[in-house]
């Protein structure tokens, strides 16, 4: 069973998506961003998506724009049947949505309406949710808010990290995709409205957004840590030098936001708004990550000292 496919992604998440497509159908070309600088020479380097391609032997454009008539003349030279989007990071203009006659196909990591958005992985964790999971749509003009083909629920676990979870969806919305993509060409598939009333959003998330807020509860401050990590990583300022908290979990107790409580054997307890969040790993800049006893002891931290949330 034969489709001729347009597949458009740029991150690592996309690439299982790109390697199961390959697998079953033709892949006519490949849509990413323009390279970007990366690393710590910032030179130019390209998408993983893009590299991928390159190794398969596919066509691969990564165009600045995808409005204008150029894009949408290479488009239509590669004759696809469908285009499937992942993660690509920009939304698709009307134009490019009516091209293909199965329309344009979307793998989102979240179970939508639910955290619709660039962010969906993340949202979940800060949300303090249960479960998550992928599905696929059929695009429209809006931001994620086109009918579902097809879903798969995922559980989340208490240990588990925006990179722990995102590498736990991109594999079954690899499988997921090449299922809708089977039963489309079957016409075996009915799209499901969403429930726009029940939709939530989650924007880009910014490095800021990983700065901890110890007048919060260690509830949701131990969320954030997990939320924010690889990327943009949670982080607080210790003698005005910003550190970043790798992994922390929340406990009974109190002490005033941002102090530290206790020396303990798993951590270093540090007052909240609500509780102690027990820092478990922590890294200075330029410093590889230690237990935070060991970076504690290593900066002769007692009780009474403190973290904060600025300079």
């Amino acid at each position: 069973m034969s489709a001729s496919v347009v597949f458009m992604g740029t991150p690592e998440f996309a690439v299982p998506t790109l390697k199961a497509l390959a697998s079953v159908f033709t892949v006519a070309g490949v849509v990413t961003q323009p390279d970007k600088p990366r690393g710590r020479g910032r030179l130019p380097s390209p998408s993983p998506v893009k590299s991928i391609a390159l190794e398969l032997g596919f066509s691969v454009a990564d165009p600045q724009g995808i409005c204008g008539d150029d894009f949408l003349r290479l488009l239509r030279s590669w004759e696809p049947e469908v285009i499937v989007v992942a993660a690509y990071g920009k939304i698709l203009p009307k134009r490019v949505l009516d091209l293909p006659p199965m329309g344009c196909v979307n793998l989102h990591a979240s179970l939508l309406p639910r955290h619709r958005g660039a962010s969906p992985i993340s949202a979940a964790l800060l949300a303090g949710d249960k479960t998550t999971g992928v599905c696929t749509i059929l695009m429209d003009e809006g931001m994620d808010t086109g009918d579902i083909l097809l879903e798969e629920e995922i559980s989340i676990e208490e240990e588990d990290t925006a990179g722990s979870l995102h590498d736990k969806l991109a594999e079954p919305g690899a499988r997921l995709v090449v299922r809708t993509l089977q039963v489309m060409k079957q016409g075996r598939i009915r799209p499901r409205p969403q429930d726009h009333n029940m939709a939530t959003y989650c924007g880009i998330l910014a490095k800021q957004d990983g700065l901890i807020d110890w007048q919060q509860d260690a509830v949701s401050l131990s969320r954030l840590v997990r939320a924010m990590n690889p990327w943009p990583a949670a982080f607080t300022y210790l003698s005005g030098q910003a550190v970043k908290v790798w992994n922390a979990a929340a406990a009974e107790g109190s002490a005033n936001p941002g102090e530290i409580l206790v020396l303990r054997p798993d951590g270093v307890a540090v007052g909240t708004g609500k509780g102690l969040l027990i820092l478990k790993e922590i890294q200075a800049p330029g410093k590889k990550r230690l237990g935070a006893r060991e970076f504690a002891m290593g900066r002769r931290l007692k009780a009474g000292d403190r973290f904060d949330s600025g300079r």
